[in-house]
């Protein structure tokens, strides 16, 4: 590494819920989890950028079935699924995105060949001409599990808090080992941040309904720092949870402490989600209100991960 470069850094996470059941659950998502750090970091040590790393590390993510994204995602009221990503890189502070487009396989994709356009987010007709375009092969992201869960759910009419599904995490077994949005944070060796989130939803939502994850309150990074969210999307939304925390930083806070006042008034304002990220420094971040976070996360020297916090902290930071 040259005298001009930083320690490139990284965190993802794959959703945010209420609890962990089976250890065998527990070491299953960290497998997944652990594999795209291992990998991603390996493109960060070889210079790749940020968002380049963000989008990759999406990409992983999106193909794994065990979380809602991509492959895997959760179905809506009517039985559809409608998925939402975006992407920001922090250098140019560019916001890009998708929201609630369907039959693709990576939406994070689309949101980085959004990067360049004058129209930078778009909802599901213009993503869908979008995918026509850039002549995207057409996919079907549902898988079998999911299916079952929405036939499940319209035999019972769908009496559950729909906010609730996507919330929960419960980790039975492996093959069942929940599902939640997931996302990338990464600083590159030329010290610049990025953000990209990707989500199928909450679930048995209203049609049309828009997630934070297409949105700044759900990912946002600037040259300070860089967030990606997950949990209740409307939670996200009211706190506009990510942009907040950057904003704090850029306005002299340590990214500890932004995490801290943020999730402090989450917690009184009963609020269910976590976040993730990582300031200029390097210094990485993560938090919860919520009883779970998937997530892991690379500092250069070790793997860490949150898979097994349950302190009395609703924020964790590593230096």
């Amino acid at each position: 590494m040259s005298v001009n470069q930083v320690q490139p850094k990284l965190i993802i996470h794959g959703g945010a819920g209420s609890s962990l059941k089976s250890k065998g659950g527990v070491d299953a998502v960290r497998q997944s989890l652990y594999k795209v750090v291992e990998e991603v970091y390996l493109l960060l040590m070889a210079g790749a950028t940020a968002s380049a790393a963000v989008v990759s590390a999406c990409h992983m993510l999106e193909d794994d079935p065990r979380f809602n994204a991509g492959t895997g995602s959760v179905l809506q009221s009517d039985g559809q699924i409608r998925m939402s990503a975006s992407l920001m890189d922090g250098e140019s502070q560019r916001f890009s995105g998708v929201i609630n487009v369907s039959r693709v396989q990576h939406p994070i994709e689309l949101a980085q060949a959004l990067q360049t356009s004058a129209d930078r987010v778009l909802s599901d007709f213009g993503a869908m001409e979008l995918i026509r375009e850039l002549q995207v092969p057409v996919y079907n992201p549902m898988i079998e599990i999911r299916l079952q869960e929405w036939l499940q759910e319209r035999d019972e009419n769908f009496i559950k808090e729909a906010a609730g599904v996507i919330a929960e995490q419960e980790l039975v077994e492996p093959s069942k080992a929940g599902v939640g949005t997931i996302g990338v944070v990464a600083l590159d060796g030329q010290g610049n941040l990025a953000a990209g989130t990707s989500t199928g939803g909450k679930g048995f939502e209203r049609i049309g309904r828009v997630s934070d994850s297409a949105m700044p309150a759900g990912n946002y990074a600037t040259q300070k720092a860089a967030i990606s969210c997950t949990g209740i999307g409307e939670d996200i939304i009211d706190e506009c949870l990510a942009a907040r925390i950057v904003v704090r930083v850029t306005d002299g806070l340590s990214l500890a402490q932004a995490f801290e006042r943020s999730f402090g008034e989450a917690y009184h304002h009963r609020r269910d989600f976590g976040a993730i990220g990582i300031d200029a420094t390097g210094a990485i971040a993560f938090g919860k209100t919520s009883e779970v976070l998937l997530s892991a996360f690379h500092t250069g020297e070790k793997i860490g991960d949150t898979l097994e916090w349950t302190g009395d902290t609703l924020t964790g930071f590593v230096s």
